[in-house]
C-alpha cells in the first residue's frame, strides 16, 4: 500500500523542533505499509529511496553464500533505513518488517536537494546517521567474547534505553523478533538464547512471557551487562 504524508509529519517523527515543520505540510512525502514478513528492500536491489520508520519494527540482515542470515540490527520508530546505499548503486543489506509497519519514503535522487532546501531535513539526516553509527557500535559490543547471558543482557539494556529515549516505559519490552533472529544478532545458537533467557529469568532479572519481557531489576540487568562471565561464575 502506498499513499502520502508530508515533510512536516516526517520532521515531527524525527524529533525536529516544533517550528521546524511550519509551512511544510504541503511538501509531500511518500509512505509504505509493509506487513509482517514483507521486505522493504532486498539485498542487491537497486537503491531507489531511503526510509524513516514511523510505526512497527524491521530487521536488517545480510545473507551469506550458504544461505545463512546474519541479522545486523532491529529498527523501530524513528530509525532510518537504506541510507547505507546512498554511495552505492544497490542495497548491501535487506530490511524485513517484523510486524505490520509504516515508513516514510524519500526518493534517493531527492535526498540532497531536500537537504539544501529544508535545513531541518538536513539536520534529521545527520542525526539519524549518527544514531545508526551508534547502533553499529552497540552491535559490536554484543558480539564481544562474553557469556551468552551477558550478550542478551546488553541487548535488552540497549532496547530499554531506546524506549526511555522515546519517552516510553523502559521495563516493559515487546520483542516482535523471533528468538532465532535474536540469536543471529548476538552471534550464538538459537538454543543458547533460550537458555540465556531462562538464566536471566531464574536469577530474578526478568519475567518472560513469549515475546513480552518485563525487566524486574534494571540495575541488576545493567550490572550483568558489564560482566564477562556467566552468572553462576560471577
Amino acid at each position: 500500500m502506498n499513499d502520502h504524508g508530508s515533510m512536516g509529519d516526517l520532521l515531527q517523527l524525527m524529533g525536529a523542533s516544533a517550528g521546524a515543520a511550519d509551512g511544510l505540510a504541503d511538501v509531500p512525502v511518500g509512505t509504505r505499509h509493509p506487513g509482517a514478513g514483507d521486505a522493504l528492500f532486498h539485498e542487491d536491489d537497486c537503491a531507489q529511496a531511503i526510509y524513516f520508520v514511523r510505526a512497527g519494527m524491521f530487521k536488517t540482515l545480510r545473507t551469506a553464500d550458504d544461505g545463512h542470515e546474519q541479522v545486523l540490527g532491529f529498527a523501530g520508530r524513528g530509525a532510518m533505513l537504506g541510507f547505507d546505499a546512498m554511495c552505492l548503486p544497490r542495497h548491501p543489506t535487506a530490511a524485513v518488517a517484523l510486524e505490520p509497519s509504516s515508513v516514510y519514503v524519500v526518493a534517493r535522487q531527492d535526498v540532497f536537494g531536500l537537504g539544501e532546501r529544508i535545513p531541518a531535513f538536513a539536520r534529521v539526516l545527520h542525526l539519524a546517521s549518527s544514531h545508526e553509527l551508534t547502533r553499529r557500535a552497540e552491535h559490536a559490543d554484543l558480539l564481544a567474547p562474553v557469556a551468552p547471558e551477558v550478550r542478551l543482557a546488553r541487548f535488552l539494556v540497549h532496547l530499554a534505553r531506546r524506549k526511555a529515549a522515546d519517552g516510553e516505559p523502559q521495563r516493559q519490552l515487546h520483542l516482535p523478533m523471533s528468538r532465532r533472529d535474536i540469536a543471529s544478532h548476538l552471534g550464538v545458537a538459537h538454543e543458547t538464547v533460550s537458555r540465556a533467557f531462562t538464566s536471566l529469568s531464574g536469577s530474578g532479572h526478568l519475567r518472560v512471557g513469549n515475546r513480552e519481557v518485563e525487566i524486574l531489576d534494571l540495575d541488576a540487568l545493567q550490572a550483568c551487562s558489564l560482566r564477562t562471565r556467566r552468572l553462576a561464575q560471577a
